[in-house]
């Protein structure tokens, strides 16, 4: 019962696990869609149409351009007259606060009271009409308006400006009036202007509907599209009429796009779209690849590269950055297979592209180009080995780019003259871009802690630091060691395991006898110090090569798939000489077998599981006394089901028909090695 709980328990564990990185992808993803329905077409009239057939979602109106609505604005606007209201209580104080001066001082300067009386039937008259203030009167001049609507209590009148005055008319006015007869010097040291002050101030709310009445007049439209109706089609001419269409389209796709309600239903919908492939791809790998839930290094490399893309193109599509056909999208499927296995890369790579095409206006004719340039960077890198691969392999796809869209192109023009060549720029473009893909692996390889091919073959060239040197310090080691990387290589290859990968691990399994190379047999040259030590010591001796390799393949920085090597091709199997040798000596004692044990572990994967047989084969068949057929394929049969009977490939995805192919190929490899040559006569004097 407790067992049960206990699985239950980490079933519920890794529910939880799935479904957080289900909800944090789907929530970046979705953050950076573009959610404004931008209108992401470029285009001038009297130019080719570069995009496909365009037709009309919706319905919307034909809008007239800025200059053809601008004429008949300012023509209605001719007829406009602004609401003014007169304030009679202004010229009441203007002549009290003149008949004040007058009597104050004034009377000095104009002695005559006709004087006082002339002035004040002039400001009387002036006021009656109307006085601007300066802002306002500038503005009444600027915007050409010839008349206004004076408001008397519930009435308007309609007044020509030319009949009221502003500061400058009204003091004109008192100063050169025909009718005034007097010195105007003694009027002018008057400071008449003192006396002058507006008394129309303008009636914002009403003028406002007056002029929203006479714009609504006004014909924003000389058209109409309807829905499905079609607009242009690749190649042709936009003319000026074509223009105002799109333009009008433009401006009613983003209108409609700023309604809150537009925004929130494509917020869902997107959520929905991006959680169903989201969802798609993890029963895939949960189907198909459950190991990849185990390893989160391998799981964090997935899902960094499936939102990283559909982020990138969101942000360029957003910012109308360049085009969205220079990403390298084909180094999505090249990089997950270079790591992990093809069918993961595509799959990884449809989800992408699905993803990344939610943000685009011609999402098909993008899905059909990078589908099939994915494929064709699939097939045409399979394994990653020199640099001219990667080459070959973005040469390939930028010619699918080419002929995959110039076979699209075809179908949709009906003229040879129409077929675009700015697209062909963007293949090139991507085809450099994709060259990046080759550093980039050595920064995933820090980050996510991968191996590559490209760095399997460069450890194991024979001439760099770490091999010279065990060619020079244990030299039968190293023999050894170039035996069994063409062994196990052989094998791998024919059950499918990774060939580079064991050739490598068997470059490197037995670094660590470097360390005491005299103390194995094949660094021997008849001195044997073994036989100064005790059995026991002799076993640690010999067990601690495989802690000593650790220890140098930490300090040389080597991969882990490296080390996991070092650490299995013995597993926890005995040091059986020593072993043996001991209990033969010690009859009656019941031996401790960990002292003569390897640390382990067993192998866990094919191509470790190859170099274990290997390494045992390889070390027993040097004891041969002769190399016969038979005394090689029993040697290899007794060995390989022994380590199989004590265990050793249980933890290990190898099967027993793998098993039985690796003894042929072991068998065919040893008869190789081991052949007999024959004797040359010598020449008879």
């Amino acid at each position: 019962m407790k067992s049960l709980q206990t699985e239950k328990q980490f079933s519920y564990k890794g529910l939880l696990y799935k479904l957080a990185i289900f909800v944090v992808t789907v929530c970046v993803i979705v953050y950076f869609l573009p959610r404004e329905g931008r209108f992401n077409y470029q285009f001038d009239i009297n130019k080719p149409w570069k995009y496909g057939l365009l037709q009309a979602s919706f319905d919307f109106p034909i809008y007239k351009d800025d200059a053809e609505v601008q004429r008949e604005q300012d023509s209605i606007m001719r007829l406009y007259s602004p609401y003014y209201q007169m304030d009679k209580t202004v010229a009441d104080r203007m002549i009290q606060q003149f008949k004040k001066a007058y009597t104050d001082s004034l009377h000095r300067i104009i002695p005559a009271p006709a004087y006082q009386h002339h002035i004040e039937r002039l400001l009387k008259l002036v006021y009656e009409k109307g006085v601007f203030a300066p802002n306002d009167w500038e503005k009444l001049r600027k915007d050409s308006v010839r008349s206004i609507q004076l408001v008397d209590k519930n009435t308007a009148n309609q007044v020509d400006v030319s009949d009221l005055y502003s500061f400058k008319t009204a003091y004109e006015t008192l100063i050169y009036s025909d009718t005034v007869h007097y010195h105007r010097l003694l009027l002018q040291r008057c400071n008449l202007n003192e006396y002058i002050a507006p008394n129309l101030s303008y009636d914002a709310s009403k003028s406002e509907a007056a002029k929203q009445d006479l714009l609504s007049d006004l014909s924003w439209a000389n058209g109409f599209v309807m829905n499905g109706q079609k607009i242009i089609d690749r190649g042709e001419i936009i003319d000026s009429h074509t223009y105002n269409i799109l333009k009008s389209l433009e401006k009613e796709w983003n209108k409609r796009s700023e309604t809150v309600t537009e925004k929130r239903l494509t917020l869902l919908g997107q959520t929905l779209f991006v959680a169903l492939l989201i969802g798609c791809f993890m029963i895939y790998l949960d189907l198909f690849r459950n190991d990849y839930y185990k390893k989160h290094r391998t799981l964090a490399l997935l899902f960094v590269i499936i939102v990283a893309f559909p982020v990138l193109s969101s942000v360029m599509v957003e910012h109308a950055f360049m085009s969205v056909y220079i990403v390298p999208f084909a180094m999505i499927p090249l990089i997950i297979r270079i790591f992990l296995d093809s069918r993961t890369a595509f799959v990884a790579h449809i989800i992408t592209i699905l993803l990344c095409s939610i943000c685009l206006r011609t999402p098909h004719e993008f899905i059909l180009l990078q589908t099939a340039a994915g494929m064709a960077g699939i097939y045409s890198l399979r394994e990653l080995s020199q640099r001219s691969q990667l080459l070959r392999s973005a040469l390939i796809v930028a010619c699918t780019y080419a002929l995959m869209y110039l076979a699209l192109d075809l179908i949709h023009v009906s003229d040879v003259a129409q077929l675009s060549t700015h697209m062909y720029v963007n293949f090139i473009i991507n085809g450099l871009l994709l060259l990046f893909t080759y550093p980039l692996l050595f920064i995933l390889e820090k980050t996510f802690g991968f191996t590559s091919n490209v760095t399997l073959v460069e450890l194991s060239n024979i001439n760099n630091k770490l091999m010279r040197e065990m060619s020079e310090v244990a030299p039968g080691t190293f023999q050894h060691s170039l035996q069994l990387a063409n062994l196990t290589a052989a094998a791998a290859n024919r059950i499918g395991a990774n060939s580079q990968l064991v050739r490598t691990g068997a470059m490197y399994h037995d670094i660590g006898k470097m360390l005491n190379p005299a103390f194995f047999t094949e660094n021997q040259s008849g001195v044997n110090p073994h036989d100064q030590l005790s059995y026991k010591q002799s076993a640690q001796i010999v067990i601690s090569h495989v802690t000593d390799g650790m220890r140098l393949a930490d300090k040389h920085d080597l991969p882990q798939v490296i080390k996991d090597f070092i650490c299995t091709h013995h597993g926890k199997g005995l040091t059986k000489y020593f072993y043996i040798s001991y209990q033969n000596e010690h009859p009656g004692e019941e031996v401790d077998k960990e002292a003569f044990r390897y640390p382990g572990p067993n192998p866990f994967t094919k191509e470790q599981a190859i170099l274990m047989m290997a390494d045992s084969v390889e070390a027993a068949s040097r004891s041969l006394a002769e190399y016969t057929e038979e005394s090689i394929s029993a040697l290899v049969e007794k060995i390989i089901d022994s380590q199989v009977q004590d265990g050793y490939f249980k933890e290990c995805p190898i099967t027993f028909k793998d098993i039985a192919t690796v003894k042929a190929v072991f068998k065919e490899k040893l008869k190789t090695m081991y052949h007999t040559r024959i004797s040359y006569p010598e020449l008879k004097k």
